[in-house]
């Protein structure tokens, strides 16, 4: 049955998901979306999202399943596992965790001991929820403690991080952010866990496409294990995590995930996570990581010209992150006032913040989706000048509405998938 033969069943079956979802595309082909953790899903990936694959448990490791009739998924993730090392070059890989948070809380379940120190970025300067934050598992099972960056470059403080190991020796210190525009210097963070005998763990989440692809340094082999998803930047299907470690570790967190924390994987994620590491070995994959530094740095500079100020001055890396109060007083003011135009953001805290961040003072803007769809760097400089633009003139709706129509048309000339990244057949 065609993708086309499915459609047509489903709209006979339940025409209220089916106007749905035929809405929810009108929607990404009509905007600009810069929401920087979102992509759009290679479409050799993504072929396997729902397919036989889904079908069957696989409860275990390859050899050591707790159901029949897994020879064949074994060898699945046999290659899953074996592309996943030779792409990052790493010792050791679990491709089964359901997110790349999942991963996070099994890696520390492995590794540490509850009440365990963890020493990771502030949740308010970049950092992300599963680093420790009071609210969720990991700040209740573990004791956080958070080094923060610098108030006048907006750049990590190294010397806050090893001052922080050195005094508390934490037993693991997590680098890697969710909001952080620059690269991270993981030669330091290695040598400062190393001082204090810590374990290093970097969440690459955000950069992992970018590391794949070779535009920005890699955490390997300064890290003892790395935790990514698998969209954003690495432009696979939502919803799967995978965990990259040193052989001594491999075993620990294996356990720990299952059946630590999950029950059977799910085979046909694990499928498209396999081929996706073949598709980020491909040179398309390769350019394509470099378009996105070169689209982000471009959209910056729009930004910058037209009054906006760029949180650490400017990115190094597929995201953005803008201080919007010197032109309207919330970020999610600018965030509600972009997607009236057709300029898809999300509010974010800035370091510092003296915004609730249900308001903030930021908007986090990326690369990834509209470089997927063919943008290059003359669009997101135009696009950067737009968001400037607009929000400069937001109370002039004749401005409004003439900055809809030339977004609209921006977006409408686009595939959703660029044929340029497809590789060779």
């Amino acid at each position: 049955m065609t993708r086309d033969d499915r459609a047509d069943l489903l709209e006979a079956f339940d025409p209220e998901m089916a106007a749905l979802t035929r809405q929810e595309r009108e929607r990404q082909l009509s905007t600009i979306n810069l929401i920087a953790s979102e992509n759009f899903a290679s479409p050799y990936a993504s072929c396997l999202e729902g397919s036989i694959w889904a079908n069957k448990n696989g409860e275990g490791y390859p050899g050591k399943r707790f159901v029949a009739g897994c020879a064949l998924a074994d060898r699945v993730e046999a290659i899953a596992i074996e592309r996943a090392m030779r792409l990052f070059g790493c010792e050791h890989a679990n491709v089964q965790a359901m997110s790349a948070t999942i991963g996070n809380v099994a890696i520390l379940n492995a590794l540490l001991k509850p009440g365990d120190l963890i020493l990771s970025m502030e949740l308010t300067h970049g950092g992300h929820l599963s680093h420790g934050a009071k609210f969720h598992y990991s700040g209740k099972a573990f004791r956080a403690m958070h080094y923060g960056v610098d108030r006048a470059t907006e750049r990590i403080d190294m010397a806050q991080v090893a001052a922080l190991a050195r005094e508390h020796r934490p037993k693991l210190i997590i680098c890697g952010c969710s909001s952080y525009p620059r690269t991270i210097d993981y030669a330091a963070f290695a040598a400062i866990a190393k001082s204090v005998d810590a374990i290093l763990l970097v969440d690459l989440a955000h950069n992992v496409g970018l590391v794949a692809a070779g535009a920005i340094p890699s955490p390997f082999p300064h890290a003892d294990v790395v935790s990514t998803s698998t969209h954003k930047t690495l432009r696979g299907p939502r919803g799967g995590g995978v965990i990259l470690c040193k052989q001594a570790f491999g075993a620990a967190i294996d356990r720990a995930l299952f059946p630590g924390l999950q029950g059977a994987p799910k085979l046909d994620m694990i499928a498209a996570r396999a081929v996706l590491f073949r598709e980020c070995m491909s040179p398309q994959f390769r350019r394509y990581g470099a378009q996105l530094v070169a689209n982000a740095q471009a959209l910056a500079d729009g930004c910058a010209e037209h009054g906006l100020r760029l949180v650490s001055g400017g990115t190094e890396t597929h995201l953005v992150l803008v201080d919007v109060t010197g032109v309207v007083p919330s970020g999610k003011q600018a965030e509600d006032i972009l997607e009236s135009v057709g300029l898809v953001t999300n509010r974010n805290g800035i370091p510092f913040d003296a915004q609730p961040p249900n308001l903030s003072s930021g908007i986090r803007i990326g690369s990834p989706f509209m470089t997927t769809r063919g943008m290059k760097e003359a669009d997101f400089q135009r696009v950067g000048a737009l968001i400037g633009r607009v929000l400069h003139d937001h109370r002039d709706r004749a401005a409004l509405e003439s900055a809809a129509q030339e977004l609209q048309a921006m977006a409408r000339r686009l595939p959703l998938f660029s044929p340029e990244w497809m590789p060779a057949v």
